[in-house]
C-alpha cells in the first residue's frame, strides 16, 4: 500500500499555472534586486500566467474586511451554509442577471462556498452519478475538468470553433448531434453541462441563440446545466449579459456558481456562492458541510459589501480589461490568436505549447501551456492572462512574441 497512487489521482492533469507562477515569482524577485541599479522596467517579467490582477478590490470591500476582523460574529463557523446577508445578496444578484425571470431567495436558493471552484465541485457531487458524462467546452480550464473527474464523472469535451484572428464561436447547431453521438460511441449518458460565458481560457461568449440551443438540448435530453458565472459581467464591445436561467424552461434546470474572485477582484478572500432551484439546494448544502463548509466570516462580509456595490465598479473594470484586450490584439495582429469577447484571457495557437511557453519565458513573458485543457484545442495553445499587467507594460509585447515564435521556427501567420 505504501506509495500507491489511487486511480482517482492518476486521472488528474497538472494545471501548469502553479509551475509557471513559481518560475515567474522567482524571476520577479531576482528582477527587483537587479533593478535597484538599472530600473525595474528593464527587468520585471510580464506576469501573464495566472489569474491575479493588479486592479485592487473596491474600497467598500476593504473597509468591510477591516471592520469584520474585530467582530466576534465573523470569527465563527456559523452559519454552516453562509451568512444570510451574503446569501441574500448573491440570490438577488443572480435574479437580476436573469432579468428577474428567475426569482431566488437567500434562505431557500443559496449556499456560500470557499470559492467558485469549491462550489462547482460540491454541485457536481450533488447532481452527477459516477460514470455519467459532463459536457464542457474544448478548451476548458483543466481545473474544471479535474473536478469532474474527482466527482467520478466523465468529461465530454465539445470543441469550440477557433478562427485565427477572430472571435471564438460556440457551434450550437452541432451540440445535440455531438451529445447523441458521444452517447452512442462511448455508452456514456451525459447528464450535465458545465458551461461559462465568457469562458476560461478562450473568452468565448454565448449569445441568446446559443443559450436557446443549450436549453433545447437540456430539455429534450433531461440534462442539468451547471453555469459557471465567474466572468459573467466582464464583457467587451457592449455585449449584454445573457443568463441561461432566463431562457424558458431553464429556471429549474440551471444551477449558477458565482465567485468574488473575478468580477469583484477578491481573489485572496476565497468566497463563492451557488444559487439554484430549491429542489437541489439541500443536497448541495449537505455536500458542502462534508467538504470545506464556508469561508471565514470576515471574507463573507467583504464579498457582500462588494457585490451589493458592484454595478459601476464592474463596468469600470470591464472597460480597463477591454483596453488591455484591444492593445494586445493590435500588438499580435496577424498571429493565430483567438479574440476574447470577455474575461481575463486569450489563447495563441502554436506548434508546441510547452516549447512556446519556454521560448516566451526567455523574452520575459510568462504564460501557461494548455496541455490537458482540451483534446482539439489543448497542447498546441498557450494562454495569456491580461488582468495583471496594465497597458503601458503591454506595449511592445508583439515584438517579443514574434521573436519567441521565430526562435521556435514557427511561422507567425494566422493560417
Amino acid at each position: 500500500m505504501a506509495g500507491r497512487r489511487t486511480t482517482r489521482v492518476q486521472s488528474l492533469a497538472g494545471i501548469g499555472v502553479d509551475r509557471m507562477g513559481a518560475l515567474a515569482a522567482e524571476k520577479e524577485a531576482s528582477s527587483v534586486t537587479a533593478s535597484s541599479n538599472i530600473g525595474e522596467r528593464h527587468f520585471k517579467p510580464l506576469r501573464m500566467e495566472n489569474l491575479d490582477t493588479d486592479v485592487p478590490p473596491s474600497p467598500v470591500a476593504l473597509e468591510a474586511t477591516t471592520k469584520a476582523i474585530s467582530s466576534k460574529e465573523d470569527n465563527s463557523y456559523l452559519p454552516f451554509i453562509g451568512q444570510l446577508g451574503l446569501r441574500n445578496a448573491a440570490a438577488a444578484h443572480v435574479s437580476r442577471m436573469t432579468g428577474d425571470v428567475a426569482q431566488y431567495s437567500g434562505e431557500e436558493n443559496c449556499v456560500i462556498t470557499a470559492g467558485g471552484l469549491s462550489g462547482v465541485l460540491n454541485t457536481l457531487f450533488a447532481i452527477v452519478e459516477p460514470g455519467e458524462g459532463v459536457l464542457l467546452t474544448d478548451p476548458t480550464y483543466v481545473g474544471l475538468i479535474n473536478r469532474v473527474k474527482l466527482a467520478g464523472a466523465i468529461p465530454i469535451l465539445f470543441p469550440l470553433e477557433f478562427r485565427a484572428g477572430d472571435f471564438w464561436r460556440f457551434p450550437r447547431k452541432k451540440l445535440q448531434q455531438f451529445i447523441e453521438s458521444s452517447q452512442d460511441k462511448y455508452g456514456i449518458r451525459t447528464t450535465a453541462l458545465l458551461l461559462s460565458s465568457p469562458a476560461l481560457p478562450s473568452g468565448v461568449y454565448l449569445d441568446e441563440e446559443d443559450w436557446r440551443a443549450v436549453a433545447d438540448v437540456c430539455i429534450s435530453h433531461d440534462i442539468l446545466l451547471l453555469y459557471d458565472a465567474a466572468f459573467e459581467r466582464l464583457l467587451f464591445d457592449n455585449r449584454p449579459v445573457v443568463h441561461p436561467a432566463s431562457i424558458p424552461g431553464m429556471d429549474q434546470r440551471t444551477i449558477t456558481v458565482g465567485s468574488a474572485s473575478k468580477e469583484l477582484r477578491l481573489i485572496g478572500w476565497r468566497v463563492g456562492w451557488v444559487v439554484g432551484p430549491k429542489w437541489v439546494m439541500s443536497d448541495i448544502q449537505l455536500v458542502g458541510m462534508a467538504n470545506v463548509v464556508v469561508p471565514v466570516g470576515i471574507a463573507q462580509k467583504a464579498a457582500q459589501a462588494a457585490l451589493e456595490d458592484s454595478e459601476k465598479d464592474c463596468l469600470e473594470f470591464s472597460r480597463e480589461l477591454q483596453a488591455r484586450r484591444d492593445l494586445l490584439m493590435e500588438e499580435l495582429k496577424g498571429l493565430p490568436v483567438g479574440i476574447p469577447a470577455g474575461g481575463w484571457s486569450f489563447v495563441l495557437r502554436v506548434e508546441d505549447g510547452r516549447g512556446a511557453s519556454s521560448a516566451l519565458m526567455e523574452e520575459g513573458i510568462y504564460v501557461t501551456p494548455m496541455n490537458g485543457w482540451g483534446e482539439v484545442h489543448g497542447e498546441k495553445f498557450v494562454r495569456f492572462i491580461f488582468s495583471n499587467e496594465p497597458c503601458h507594460r503591454l506595449k511592445g509585447i508583439g515584438m517579443k512574441v514574434r521573436a519567441a515564435l521565430k526562435y521556435l521556427q514557427v511561422e507567425p501567420k494566422a493560417v
